[in-house]
Parts: C-alpha cells; structure tokens; sequence
C-alpha cells in the first residue's frame, strides 16, 4: 500500500451510486506496481451536483477523475476541452487535469477495443453484429467503424432506435458500413455466414442471470466469437450459448480493466505493460469474487 503524504496526488471517481466500484482495486494496485505517489477513491456525488464536484476536485488539485452513472454525459458542460471522440459518442467516463480546467475523454470504448485484442479478437474484415441500441452500443459501433470491418448490423427490439445509429454511423465513417435490423429478423441472417457478435444491453446482468436477449440456438450458428460487455456474471447466458454452439466468448471485465488502465495512462503520461496489466486483471478478479 502507497505511503499517504504531503505530496500524494488524489484521483477518484465520480457516480451516484459508486459503492460498488472496482476502480479503486485497479488505480491503487496500478499506483504501487508503478511506484506513483497516488491515491484512489470513489466519490458519491449527490444529483445535481455534479457541476460542484468537478469544480470542487479541481480546486483541490485532483490529478484526475473518472466518471460513472448516471453523469457520463452530464459532466460535459462543465468541462474545459473535450477530445474528439468522447464528443462523438456524447459520453465521457475520465477527466484529466490540465492548466484551464479538466479535459473529458472516453475510454470505454479504446478499452473494448484493448480488451478484444488481449482476448486475441480481431474485428479487421469480419462483419460485427451489436445487440443492442443504447449509449454503449452506439459507442461500439462508432468504434468499429475506424477498425477496417467489414459491416456492422445493429439488432434491436425497437428497430427505429438502430436505424438512427447506423445513419449516424455512415455519416461519420463517410460511407454505408452500418444497417439495421429488427432483433426478431435475426432468423434473416444467412446460414453460412459468421459474424463477430458484440453483446451491448444490460440483459443477463446479475441479478439476472438467467435472462439472454435472444434464445434462439440456430442463431448461435451463426457467431465466430462472441462478447459480452456484461461482466457480472462472469459467464452470461449469451456466453454458455456461444461457446455450446463451439465458438469461444468473452465477457465485459477486461474491458472495464482496460478502459481504467488508458484513464491512469492518461493522468500519469505513462504505459502500462500488458504483463502489468494481466497483473492488474488477477487482483480485479480476486476482489470479485469477495
């Protein structure tokens, strides 16, 4: 454990609740194996204060935050710069200090992607179906579309909600990459193609495990590889799927590893190793499992 003194540098993250935050387990594991003077909390930030906090945490000479629900987009007005694709995608989970004020950045969805390429995924080429048509699966897709695939679908029950982000997806990426679908015309997809397939709804989440977004086996055929952002379970319904129907499948906890590890990057100007990171990765899995 880091040795608290006058000149440790405070970071913590912000959210409503926060009680249940695995970050702490990565920043101050990650502090002591680099040898950073550096502190990690998490801060239960009341609604409607969230402009105070980061007013507050700034004025304190915090190092740097991150920023969990329900205040991702929330805090952006009270920001001094925003990066381009944390404007994008509307969202930003870290803050990090500079001489006018913080500068949001999101690093969930580069965190995905690390996370894919630790598991050894490879997104180049494929076509990538995204279940789901929320704030993360619109992050997703915007992420796949700087990753040479070959299409994206997006399913949803609600096919209006996909429809608008795979017309915002081709607007961004300047081309048509992205289409939608209705979740209920997966049974539409050919039989002989295979398909990377990005599980982004909360359906299967403790406390329930029992849930999938879809049930049909036949359609499980049809994955090359599937990811699950839901990391609680460890093994969702979608994963015991994919991997009876013999395609392997990951869940969400790497990409909450990384998405932590590009955020103490940023605040540090440091890299961490992915030795360092498998490392880090043992202890969240430790602390899980309490």
């Amino acid at each position: 454990m880091n040795k608290i003194n006058g000149h440790t540098r405070i970071c913590g993250v912000l959210g409503n609740p926060v009680e249940h935050t695995l970050s702490p387990v990565i920043h101050n594991n990650l502090a002591e194996m680099l040898g950073h003077n550096l502190a990690y909390l998490p801060f239960r930030v009341p609604t409607g204060y969230i402009g105070d906090a980061v007013k507050g945490a700034f004025a304190l000479n915090f190092l740097g935050l991150n920023v969990t629900v329900p205040y991702k987009s929330d805090v952006i007005p009270f920001l001094s710069d925003i990066d381009p694709l944390a404007k994008q995608i509307g969202a930003v989970n870290t803050l990090v200090r500079t001489e006018e004020g913080f500068k949001g950045y999101n690093t969930d969805v580069p965190g995905l992607y690390r996370a894919m390429c630790s598991d050894g995924v490879r997104v180049a080429g494929e076509k990538v179906l995204i279940l789901g048509a929320g704030g993360v699966a619109r992050a997703v897709a915007l992420l796949m579309t700087e990753k040479d695939v070959a299409e994206i679908i997006l399913l949803n029950r609600t096919v209006e909600r996909a429809e608008a982000i795979a017309a915002e997806v081709n607007d961004f990426a300047g081309r048509k990459i992205a289409r939608a679908m209705s979740m209920a015309d997966h049974v539409l997809l050919p039989e002989n193609e295979k398909y990377v397939v990005i599980q982004a709804t909360s359906v299967g989440m403790h406390p329930h495990e029992d849930q999938v977004i879809i049930e049909d086996e036949a359609f499980y055929r049809k994955v090359k590889v599937g990811y699950d952002l839901v990391y609680n379970p460890a093994e969702t319904k979608f994963m015991k799927y994919t991997k009876a129907a013999g395609a392997p499948a990951y869940n969400g906890a790497k990409m909450l590893l990384y998405q932590g590890i590009i955020a103490y990057e940023l605040w540090n100007d440091c890299v961490v190793s992915d030795e360092q990171a498998e490392l880090i990765y043992g202890k969240m899995l430790e602390s899980m499992k309490r």
